[in-house]
């Protein structure tokens, strides 16, 4: 099977470099997830930019992406719940579990829309779940995808996912024998959207692929807020996307904020160890907090042990 994929294109002059920040890109079908980071990369002249979530190129959608030190602030999203909006259809299988894949009919009896209504309740809640073969899982250090496309049969191991909602929203039959449910899911990360479909199709007997996706979610990003790629091409090219920049430490509210003196934000820029001023400041997750300077926002990550404050990452920059 051959995987399409769409180059994005843009100039690779940059007018002047883009700060630190956030933007939620409304990532279309076709290109990549790095094909969107390598443009805003080329276009903002920043020397880091990542992405905040995987999203497959025939998938669309939010996808938060990092810009220079705000990097340092995406693996605090790493565990960010995630909410889709993607269309099954019944009858038939993929060698992908989505449309990308080739698909085989099953010729088996497909299910109506009260059927596939009550599965569901099925795969709510906690369910284990085999990641796709096409999937970049790494099995003894080489992703599942490629080893797939060389026709071996990668030996996946089940994972431990949670869909907190599922939800059928809309039914199309109009196609014979390959009927099609559009669902909202509410899933933890890590959850494959592709799986799902696949084990609704083996659950009814009938097969079943994903044929399309959005991603409405991403943690606290929502689609409601994502820049259309279009957009973001021009504000990069014109210098002007400080306009559609979130702040390093957006979505990040968990983490309690812990304002300090300028040589105490000296000293944990230098990676050093300060004592906390507020003693009745309690930790969010992980024990972190978000140090931030008056006016210039967050400039660091630290843990708080025994009221001392250790830094964890700092945003490089922040303070000059």
């Amino acid at each position: 099977m051959t995987v399409r994929r769409h180059r994005v294109s843009g100039s690779a002059a940059a007018i002047g470099a883009a700060p630190a920040g956030i933007v939620v890109v409304a990532k279309p079908a076709g290109p990549t997830s790095h094909d969107v980071v390598a443009l805003v990369r080329r276009l903002s002249g920043a020397k880091r930019v990542g992405h905040g979530g995987t999203l497959d190129p025939f998938a669309s959608g939010v996808l938060p992406v990092f810009i220079g030190s705000a990097t340092r602030m995406a693996e605090y999203h790493l565990h960010d719940a995630k909410a889709y909006r993607a269309v099954a259809c019944f009858g038939a299988t993929s060698t992908t579990d989505d449309i990308e894949g080739e698909l085989t009919r099953t010729g088996m009896p497909v299910p109506t829309r009260p059927d596939v209504e009550a599965t569901l309740p099925a795969f709510t809640g906690r369910v284990v779940q085999r990641p796709p073969a096409f999937s970049a899982v790494k099995i003894a250090g080489r992703r599942a995808y490629e080893m797939a496309r060389r026709g071996e049969r990668p030996e996946l191991r089940d994972r431990d996912v949670e869909v907190q909602e599922l939800r059928l929203v809309d039914w199309d039959a109009s196609e014979p024998g390959s009927p099609c449910a559009t669902l909202v899911v509410h899933c933890s990360a890590g959850t494959y959207v592709r799986s799902l479909a696949r084990d609704l199709g083996e659950r009814l007997g009938c097969g079943a692929y994903l044929a399309s996706l959005v991603r409405t979610a991403s943690g606290p990003f929502r689609i409601e807020d994502a820049v259309d790629l279009d957009e973001v091409r021009r504000l990069l090219a014109g210098g002007q996307i400080a306009r559609r920049l979130l702040p390093p430490d957006a979505g990040l509210d968990a983490y309690p904020e812990v304002a300090l003196s300028p040589g105490d934000l000296q000293a944990i820029a230098r990676g050093q160890v300060v004592r906390l001023p507020d003693a009745d400041v309690a930790p969010g997750p992980d024990g972190l907090v978000r140090v931030i300077a008056r006016g210039r926002g967050v400039v660091a990550m630290a843990h708080l042990r025994d009221g001392r404050l250790h830094p964890d990452k700092v945003l490089v920059g922040a303070l000059d």
